[in-house]
């Protein structure tokens, strides 16, 4: 193992300089956030105007997330062998030039192929922007850091979705790629530019081929499955037992593998440290819960209650609002006030406004949407910013890629489950609800019996009558099976404060500043 030593760096950036490297580093992870859901409603489009069908326009979202979630935890090895700065930069770059070829593709595979490698490209970027933060804020102020950072990753999921419907109604659809370009230009040369004397060391390993293959085919496997699997109804498919078997031998083996391997590609001894762990575990299903919410959300507004694309992103967008008021104080207070007390604040908030929507109705109005979700980016800032600090404390400064990489990795995991289980138990509470309410429909029973003579009275034919009273009915479950995800989501956010206690004091996240590692 060769160390090549870098000069000294200069001074940390201050003042200006200072404020314009936050910028830059984290328009990189909002570009890169609201990549990864920015496509999501413009795959119709996409489709029809490649000619494809849907189903296979969805590989666009399925090959970008499969390869990001395989990159994510490689990130430390990456940044050893590279620096920090350039790993950002050149991945910054990368990404740029494979959303320019995203919306230049001129067929569906093409365009497959080219969000493969913005995905790859991708990886590395959230945890690097949130690695150089720290490394280059003093280390009173790397809380505002930690909030300047999460605001990002919070809002471009939020908005991602809006400006992708809006782009694609309003102008074309390669334009969801296209805005990347001056981004990405941006966030590059300014990055190089303040940055490029302040890199990190160099550390020549060699590379753990087997480790990095394992890791390929369980995460790539696993990421399908998650995918994929409520469109091929989970394990009665055996394309999805096959990747659920290649994917737990395969991550068994990986797991085994870095814990004896001399130079692994992922550091697994990260999880010795319990703060890391209890950070990590509690941000991970803390957004798997909060993910599959937002998921959930939008997709009842449309499909029962009428909502448009659009209105259903501005009845979600306002969850954004107060998370970004909110995040700069979180920040000045993080040093001050014990982590675990801002974490559990934030999961009250959650379980409170879980608890809140579980009394939805059908003939709820906008204003009572908006509400809830306003009140919860309270939660969002005290969420993002406590734990990723709590997982960051006691670690040296040059295992913050890594522990960030790790971390984000497992986080992003934890969101494609939360989607995946959500819309399951979402479609399968809906579906039993119909079956048992369809049950008291009959012409002995007097409520459906009036019913039915209402609808006749204002014109409907019995078929129509029936047809309407059926989509009321389906209306109405689709309600009881909203109202209980979101209950046993307060449940899961309640249960959360308990796990948060398990970590220990001191949670400074101080390390050496610059490239002193």
């Amino acid at each position: 193992m060769t160390a090549l030593s870098p000069p000294p760096p200069p001074p940390p950036p201050q003042g200006g300089t200072l404020a314009l490297m936050t910028l830059a580093l984290s328009l990189g992870t909002f570009m890169q956030v609201l990549d990864t859901s920015i496509a999501n409603v413009s795959i119709p489009a996409i489709a029809g105007d490649l000619g494809a069908s849907p189903t296979q326009g969805a590989w666009v979202i399925t090959s970008f997330a499969v390869s990001n979630a395989i990159m994510l935890p490689l990130t430390g090895w990456l940044a050893r062998q590279m620096g920090e700065v350039k790993l950002f930069v050149s991945a910054t770059t990368l990404f740029t030039v494979a959303s320019w070829a995203c919306g230049l593709a001129p067929n569906l595979p093409m365009l497959i192929a080219f969000r493969v490698c913005q995905g790859a490209v991708a990886g590395p970027m959230i945890p690097l922007s949130q690695s150089l933060l720290l490394a280059n804020y003093p280390d009173n102020k790397k809380g505002m850091a930690l909030a300047l950072w999460s605001m990002t990753v919070v809002v471009a999921p939020i908005f991602g979705p809006i400006m992708g419907g809006w782009i694609t109604d309003n102008i074309s659809w390669p334009w969801i790629f296209y805005i990347n370009i001056p981004v990405g230009m941006f966030s590059t040369f300014v990055t190089w530019q303040i940055l490029r004397r302040r890199e990190t060391p160099i550390v020549r390993r060699p590379i753990d081929a087997v480790g990095l293959a394992l890791l390929a085919i369980g995460v790539g496997s696993l990421q399908i499955l998650l995918d994929k699997g409520n469109d091929l109804g989970w394990f009665s498919s055996s394309f999805i037992v096959t990747l659920a078997a290649i994917s737990v031998a395969a991550l068994s083996f990986f797991i085994v593998w870095e814990l004896t391997e001399k130079h692994p590609v992922v550091d697994l001894h990260l999880f010795l440290n319990r703060n890391f762990t209890v950070g990590a575990i509690a941000v991970s299903l803390g957004y798997m819960t909060f993910f599959g919410n937002v998921v959930i959300f939008p997709l009842w507004l449309q499909t029962q209650m009428n909502y448009t694309a659009t209105w259903a992103g501005l009845a979600a967008a306002p969850i954004g609002v107060l998370s970004v008021v909110f995040s700069p104080f979180v920040g000045r207070i993080l040093h001050r006030v014990d982590l675990r007390l801002l974490a559990t604040f934030s999961f009250l908030v959650f379980a409170g406004v879980s608890f809140w929507t579980s009394n939805f109705n059908t003939s709820v109005s906008y204003f009572q949407l908006f509400m809830p979700r306003f009140i919860q980016g309270v939660g969002v800032a005290f969420f993002f910013i406590p734990l990723a600090s709590m997982s960051l404390s006691g670690l040296r400064a040059d295992q913050f890629a890594s522990a960030a990489g790790l971390s984000n990795f497992l986080r992003i995991l934890a969101g494609s489950f939360g989607t995946s289980l959500s819309i399951t138990l979402w479609q399968r509470r809906s579906i039993l609800h119909y079956s048992q309410l369809v049950e008291h429909v009959s012409a002995f029973n007097m409520i459906s019996v009036r019913a039915l003579e209402h609808l006749k009275l204002l014109g409907l034919a019995t078929s129509s009558a029936l047809l309407l009273l059926s989509r009321l009915i389906t209306q109405q479950a689709v309600m009881i099976a909203t109202d209980e995800l979101f209950w046993l989501s307060g449940v899961i956010f309640l249960a959360l404060i308990v796990v948060v206690w398990f970590a220990r004091p001191p949670f400074s996240v101080a390390g050496k500043s610059g490239g002193e590692h």
